[in-house]
């Protein structure tokens, strides 16, 4: 059973089966039909792509043992949101959008800000509320596996979706310490949040904070030390002593950090491709979660040897770890060939058993 395996493994109880989960494959309409047979594009009616959707998902198609997802993102930042824009991601490009202005004039405003008394205020039992409505909507959309709601915006994302790349990094350049203090007011107004999770019944709640590049740290990592891991601290205690399961996702190299995103108090990780999952597994593989993590960039352009040979370094690193999900990091998005992508899975479930 999806469910059983996906809560065996988040429990570090090492089903027979290593289980799975993906991003962004559910809609990957060429390959959905493929697998399901269900007639679906992007025009499709949003009940189609729902059916679809749980089907390619269900224990019949691709069988996710557990399914990513957050609730809190710059929608409940109100005003003070700057829009930098998407690149095409779905096959019709109806995603693109140029960046917009930001509100913010210049790293002056940034320094200047103050995200405790700026940004809205919930109600923790409206918050408590929404939690759990996202939650059982999940459960509803994909009652095979194990579903989490949880916290996009974080701190790093929080602030990126505040001021946008160029004035958070004029921002920090100028004065550290100046930003610093932003973050930790942006901290402390997150902070409801995370209290309203560990009041409600969630029981898998995902943190997620993109706190690098893909090289790596964007300031040093002093700063994160001294400005970003404390308020994980504080995020995490009352979720830890309300006994949820807590998960957490940054994009990005977060290698060099994973000592201090674990010391937080997470119970496992998800991983893009540059983090070491060997490292990561050989630090933590029989005390917390992983999850992932094969290099989107084979199935997109790579041969059916290099996809084997991704999915047989991925499952033999993590085969040993009780808590291993394997998964394509980032994304399988819509441009992925689908005969790339039906091979690795072939690949995937061949080795699945342990």
């Amino acid at each position: 059973m999806s469910y059983n395996d996906g809560w065996a493994a988040l429990n570090l109880e090492m089903p027979k089966r290593i289980p799975r989960t993906e991003y962004s494959a559910d809609s990957h309409w060429e390959l959905i039909r493929s697998v399901t047979g269900i007639d679906v594009d992007e025009t499709a009616a949003e009940s189609t792509k729902q059916q679809a959707r749980n089907a390619f998902r269900s224990p019949a198609g691709w069988n996710y043992d557990v399914v990513w997802g957050t609730l809190i993102n710059n929608s409940f930042l109100g005003e003070y949101y700057t829009d930098m824009g998407h690149a095409e991601y779905v096959s019709d490009g109806s995603d693109f959008r140029d960046a917009a202005e930001s509100w913010c004039r210049g790293p002056e405003d940034v320094l200047a800000f103050n995200p405790e008394h700026a940004l809205p205020s919930y109600a923790q039992s409206d918050l408590v509320a929404r939690f759990e409505k996202n939650y059982h909507d999940r459960v509803s959309d994909c009652p095979d596996a194990v579903n989490m709601t949880g916290v996009y915006d974080t701190l790093i994302s929080g602030l990126l979706d505040l001021f946008g790349w160029d004035h958070l990094l004029t921002a920090i350049g100028i004065d550290a310490d100046g930003f610093g203090r932003v973050a930790a007011s942006y901290a402390r107004w997150a902070q409801q949040f995370f209290d309203a999770l560990a009041e409600s019944t969630v029981p898998v709640v995902m943190m997620h904070d993109d706190i690098v590049w893909t090289s790596g740290p964007f300031v040093a990592p002093e700063w994160y030390r001294e400005y970003v891991f404390p308020h994980y601290h504080n995020y995490l205690a009352p979720l830890r002593e309300a006994g949820k399961k807590i998960l957490y996702t940054s994009d990005g190299n977060y290698t060099m950090f994973i000592d201090d995103v674990a010391a937080s108090g997470v119970h496992g990780f998800v991983l893009e491709p540059t983090t070491d999952l060997e490292r990561v597994a050989e630090r933590y593989g029989q005390t917390h979660v992983i999850i992932g993590n094969a290099d989107t960039r084979i199935l997109l352009s790579g041969t059916h040897e290099e996809i084997r040979s991704e999915v047989e370094r991925c499952m033999s690193i993590g085969r040993n770890c009780p808590g291993f999900f394997m998964a394509v990091g980032n994304h399988i998005p819509a441009n992925t060939p689908v005969e790339n992508a039906l091979y690795y899975n072939e690949q995937y479930r061949r080795l699945s058993t342990r």
